[in-house]
């Protein structure tokens, strides 16, 4: 009896240890997957997903240009870094999407709202800075400009590059065209929530509504809203040609167009895969800046067979520039930036090439 006693006591230990073995190795491996996150079990080198969303449709150029970026950076890290692509909204709206990029719930995503990353931003978009949008492109390439994608990491975004969202953004309408400030009186005018912009039309008299993106076609076709404004691109790709009657060229703004990307995933990546990166990064920003303002030229061709197209002359441009210069003191006194800052960027686009 004594002897089946012990066997039994024996055999229990055994299990213990086993079981206590079995909790060791568990431990070991997975600290050992932790602090070796460029390794898989086999050694072989671990595969990075970069989850990326906006919310124009696939035919934009802005999506063209980051299949673009998935077709190079693929290629060039051989694979260990694998892009998903999610377009035309499907992942939610642009606010939705950015919170998405700062939670590492998505890796990546463009579009509006630059704001959130940088006040600074807002410094591009002063009605009626620049001229054309090769001026635009200079800054961004400039020192000044990579300081200002530098220090969005402070509010929780990673900027490898920028560039520029299309080309200038005109207005459309179904309540006239646009010639002077006046016309714009009562008008209700979908903005994005971008406090300049709003500041611009309320100078100029309109009634500014902030309606998501995604949502703006719905609006004008029920009333909501009689008029919007975006670069000839957007107007197209989302179909407002189908619910607007007037085009009107002000080229009263433009926009930037940050690379959003979570800094922890960025931050993962081994130093070779943070230089591939990089230059996909810039590579396809400078692709997407070509790409998109040569497409804008067709688009208003396209425009200008379905709605009333009118361009203010000279003359009229000085009205609404009059009008809404208080706007670039205003942003001053926020705090955005600096008059120094507008000067720099004045001469850094000024200088010759």
């Amino acid at each position: 009896m004594f002897f089946i006693l012990e066997v039994r006591m024996k055999n229990t230990y055994r299990s213990i240890g086993y079981v206590f073995l079995i909790f060791c190795f568990i431990f070991f491996f997975l600290y050992s997957c932790e602090k070796h996150p460029a390794e898989s079990v086999t050694g072989n080198p671990a595969v990075y997903v970069f989850k990326y969303a906006h919310t124009q449709s696939s035919e934009h150029p802005r999506s063209k240009s980051m299949q673009f970026f998935k077709q190079i950076l693929e290629r060039s890290t051989r694979g260990r870094i694998q892009v998903e692509l999610y377009f035309a909204g499907i992942l939610g709206k642009e606010a939705e999407v950015l919170d998405m990029v700062k939670h590492n719930i998505i890796q990546g995503c463009r579009g509006g709202l630059f704001d959130r990353a940088n006040k600074k931003y807002i410094l591009y978009t002063l009605p009626f800075l620049f001229s054309d949008p090769d001026q635009v492109i200079r800054v961004m390439h400039s020192d000044f400009g990579r300081e200002i994608d530098r220090e969005s990491l402070k509010n929780g975004y990673y900027i490898p590059a920028c560039g520029i969202a299309g080309g200038f953004r005109n207005i459309t309408s179904n309540k006239g065209p646009i010639r002077i400030p006046g016309d714009l009186q009562g008008l209700k005018i979908r903005t994005p929530p971008i406090d300049i912009t709003i500041k611009t039309f309320l100078l100029l008299g309109a009634v500014p509504e902030q309606i998501s993106y995604t949502e703006t076609y719905v609006a004008l076709a029920q009333g909501i809203v009689d008029a919007q404004e975006n670069p000839f691109s957007n107007i197209v790709d989302m179909k407002f040609y189908e619910v607007q009657k007037y085009l009107s060229i002000i080229n009263w703004q433009v926009h930037p167009d940050p690379f959003y990307v979570n800094p922890a995933w960025y931050q993962s990546l081994p130093a070779d895969l943070k230089k591939a990166f990089d230059d996909a990064a810039m590579q396809t920003m400078d692709y997407s800046n070509r790409v998109w303002l040569e497409s804008e030229k067709d688009f208003l061709k396209f425009l200008q067979d379905r709605l009333v197209v009118n361009q203010p002359g000279p003359p009229e441009i000085a009205q609404f520039k009059k009008a809404v210069s208080p706007v670039w003191q205003q942003c001053v006194e926020k705090g955005y930036f600096t008059w120094d800052d507008i000067k720099t960027v004045m001469r850094i686009f000024s200088a010759p090439p």
